[in-house]
């Protein structure tokens, strides 16, 4: 429950915001709340607001009973078990103390939920956290399965993209999956796009040609730094993934399966030229790949801003607000760790000095 005197901050920082051309439906997902509460919070008056009365159910359990199934979860026979096997077992002795979610809480609320078997609790390690400030600095790299004529039989595309620009710097399609022909295209990479040793971070899922001793050999030779993501975590590998979705939903996909590795490759080449050269990316104010690749964007989003602060200065009754953000992206990250801010008038405030 908020206070007012919090509720009176936040509406404070909100509305200093709002002044600043934050429109209000970006401010409220970051206090945790919809627009019409932010509203109605300015609409009445804090003082006149009743606080939530302090509520105790009437089934709770009792200090001694709480006591009791304390005792029951640390006896002899149930100290190694969950509260998933303790409830059964108490059930086929014809006893009944409390329901799981009861025995998880009071257990939580005495510090007993620690890991209690002799073998370490399992630890989740999220891949290290990459930002790219310019071309050729990370890659990321997938196969997807296309199909063919044969129901069961498939061609692989293997794509690898940069993705500060989003180009795709290396495509080919095979009709196996191998870490030697993922090898052979990683050279030819690495020449086109003149790659220096120690300059690369490679990431990727971990499939077998990803992890194959030739591949990660090409790659220590040639001086690229290879990552991977945790297994069965799509998420980790999200801008393969994103590509492979752009290339699948592309009304020029061809409704029928590909009948020879020969056609699907000059398809490819088509979406290929596209993408990198016409596709205006929204992950990178949509400029091309290519143009972000060279190095325009910057210059290309400078003059959008500059056409629309003069159509503003020209009209200005069409604007209610700032005009549209042109806004060039100085980096782009790859699996970022997530800052996490509890005060919600810290976070009001963060997102004022952002915008």
């Amino acid at each position: 429950m908020i206070s007012p005197a919090v509720r009176k901050d936040i509406l404070n920082l909100v509305a200093q915001a709002h002044t600043q051309g934050a429109p209000l439906y970006k401010i409220a997902p970051i206090i945790g709340c919809s627009t019409r509460t932010l509203k109605r919070w300015r609409s009445k008056d804090e003082d006149q607001r009743t606080q939530r009365a302090n509520f105790t159910p009437s089934n709770k359990l009792s200090q001694e009973e709480r006591e009791h199934l304390i005792s029951v979860a640390n006896n002899e026979e149930y100290k190694n078990l969950s509260a998933h096997q303790i409830v059964p077992k108490l059930a086929d002795k014809g006893i009944y103390l409390a329901s799981e979610s009861t025995f998880y809480r009071v257990l939580k609320e005495r510090n007993q939920l620690t890991h209690r078997h002799k073998q370490q609790a399992a630890t989740k390690h999220k891949p290290t956290p990459l930002a790219a400030v310019k071309p050729n600095q990370i890659y990321s790299w997938d196969i997807t399965y296309l199909p063919t004529t044969v129901q069961g039989i498939f061609f692989y595309l293997y794509l690898f993209m940069d993705i500060y620009s989003r180009k795709i710097v290396g495509w080919q399609i095979y009709a196996k999956q191998s870490s030697e022909l993922a090898s052979e295209l990683i050279k030819d990479i690495a020449i086109n796009e003149n790659i220096q040793a120690d300059t690369v971070t490679l990431h990727s899922d971990n499939g077998s040609p990803m992890k194959g001793a030739t591949f990660l050999t090409t790659l220590q030779k040639l001086g690229i730094m290879p990552t991977f993501s945790r297994p069965s975590v799509s998420d980790d590998n999200p801008y393969s993934e994103s590509l492979f979705k752009t290339l699948k939903y592309t009304p020029s996909y061809p409704s029928k399966p590909f009948e020879s590795v020969t056609d699907s490759r000059r398809w490819c080449d088509t979406f290929v030229t596209w993408y990198n050269n016409q596709h205006c990316h929204s992950g990178i104010g949509f400029v091309t790949p290519v143009q972000r690749h060279s190095q325009q964007d910057e210059q290309i989003l400078k003059k959008r801003r500059l056409v629309y602060e003069k159509a503003k200065e020209n009209n200005p009754l069409r604007w209610s607000g700032a005009t549209r953000n042109w806004r060039f992206i100085k980096e782009v990250h790859l699996n970022p760790n997530k800052v996490k801010v509890n005060n919600i008038t810290d976070r009001v405030t963060a997102e004022i000095h952002s915008s």
